[in-house]
């Protein structure tokens, strides 16, 4: 049966994973989580995109966003009241952002990793800046899938910024619950959406650089949801609250049915179809 092998939370969105060994999932997911995010000095949302090495600074908060504390890899760790200053509204992938820039010395301290002048902002709403499907999960068996198409011993999950990742499971089993719910822990989850993913699923989760063509890969053996989403890992809402801890055992308490799975299964025999194609041409 799978089971919770890591918990990752980002409380500042953009900057280094916390691992905690257990979380209390709410109606918006894990309150902590993406509470904050960075901002140029033009307003302009930053992240990992814009600069990969901003990973390499880790965060924590408490349940109300009342402290903040940045560690830096140098060994720096700036640990204070959070006091806000303007509010302000960020535009976020296609969704806007509402909070209150932090007044502090954080700005200053993550400008070399950003490579720009950045402010800090704290989200008004618990949960960050998400509107919805605020958990998400991969499993070992997608992992080891994909490392075994790009060629490594293995592929670190933390690229992909999961809020859950799984031992003891199929490759893509994860995809087989969308429809439905799992319960894991003291919770129940509703499996809503497949995970699309971006370009910082390329990056080392330690250092931020470019180092595995995550993208191409998936692509090549996945095939494109609706022509352009790179579909790797599920998106879930909380369907009952409750504490999650590592070590759960997850479990599957109610099926959705098979479309997904089997428009799954038809564009990947399409993309090994294609490869075949191309490695034929190629000897020709």
């Amino acid at each position: 049966m799978p089971r919770i092998a890591r918990i990752s939370i980002a409380p500042v969105r953009g900057l280094g994973l916390e691992h905690p060994d257990a979380v209390d999932l709410t109606e918006v997911g894990v309150v902590e989580d993406r509470r904050f995010y960075l901002i140029d000095d033009q307003g302009r949302h930053v992240d990992q995109l814009v600069s990969g090495e901003l990973v390499q600074v880790s965060a924590h908060t408490d349940p109300d966003a009342a402290q903040l504390r940045l560690a830096f890899p140098n060994g720096t760790v700036i640990d204070e009241v959070v006091e806000l200053g303007e509010p302000i509204e960020t535009t976020i992938v296609n969704r806007i952002a509402v909070g209150h820039v932090v007044l502090g010395p954080w700005g200053d301290a993550l400008e070399p990793f950003a490579g720009r002048r950045i402010r800090i902002v704290r989200c008004d709403r618990p949960g960050g800046t998400r509107a919805e499907n605020a958990v998400s999960l991969i499993t070992d068996g997608s992992l080891r899938e994909l490392a075994n198409r790009v060629g490594e011993p293995s592929v670190d999950g933390r690229r992909f910024r999961m809020l859950f990742e799984l031992v003891g499971a199929e490759a893509h089993e994860e995809d087989s619950w969308l429809g439905g719910q799992i319960a894991v822990g003291e919770a129940v989850l509703s499996i809503t959406k497949p995970d699309a993913r971006c370009a910082i699923t390329t990056q080392n989760p330690d250092t931020g650089a470019r180092d595995i063509d995550t993208l191409r890969t998936i692509i090549g053996y996945r095939g494109l949801r609706e022509g352009r989403k790179v579909d790797f890992g599920v998106l879930g809402e909380v369907a009952t609250k409750g504490r999650v801890s590592v070590g759960d055992e997850v479990s599957v308490v109610a099926r959705g049915d098979d479309t997904f799975a089997a428009r799954r299964m038809r564009l990947r025999a399409a993309a090994e179809i294609e490869a075949d194609e191309l490695e034929a041409t190629a000897k020709a």
